[in-house]
């Protein structure tokens, strides 16, 4: 008898998915794949001679690169969605176990644009304050050196 998967668990396809686009833009990064593109495109500008140039020639690395672009477009975007997301739980939970962290960074990424240039404007008033102390204790530490 067939065990059932557990109720919380994604449904195979998207397992399946997950797996080949992972695989592929591991694959399509990959020095390999780079030159064998290039191999490819070398390859057909060569062809060109023996087919005169064509329109027919010209639409079929055209139309090639489109559908090739396309496909890995889509999984490349999955990749990195799931990639972001593993980093902001991982963010998550290290501000979870920072005693002094605020609990408003905790879903950031879930704020408007004005909040988040908010934020921006807030650590960038924080990093030249910081930079200000640390001028006075290195001009401090001068003084007491002469």
């Amino acid at each position: 008898m067939l065990e059932e998967p557990p109720k919380n668990s994604p449904p195979p396809i998207n397992m399946t998915f997950r797996h080949m686009a992972e695989k592929t833009s591991r694959f399509m990064g990959s020095p390999l794949v780079f030159f064998l593109s290039l191999l490819l495109v070398i390859l057909w500008g060569v062809s060109g001679f023996f087919f005169g140039f064509s329109d027919t020639w010209q639409l079929v690395i055209n139309t090639a690169t489109t559908i090739a672009t396309f496909l890995i477009v889509i999984l490349i975007q999955n990749t990195q969605n799931r990639d972001t997301r593993s980093i902001q739980l991982k963010l998550d939970e290290l501000l979870r176990g920072t005693k002094n962290s605020r609990n408003s960074f905790l879903e950031i990424e879930e704020q408007s644009d004005e909040e988040l240039d908010e934020f921006k404007q807030e650590f960038k008033a924080l990093k030249e304050k910081y930079m200000a102390k640390r001028e006075k204790e290195r001009k401090k530490r001068q003084s007491h050196e002469i």
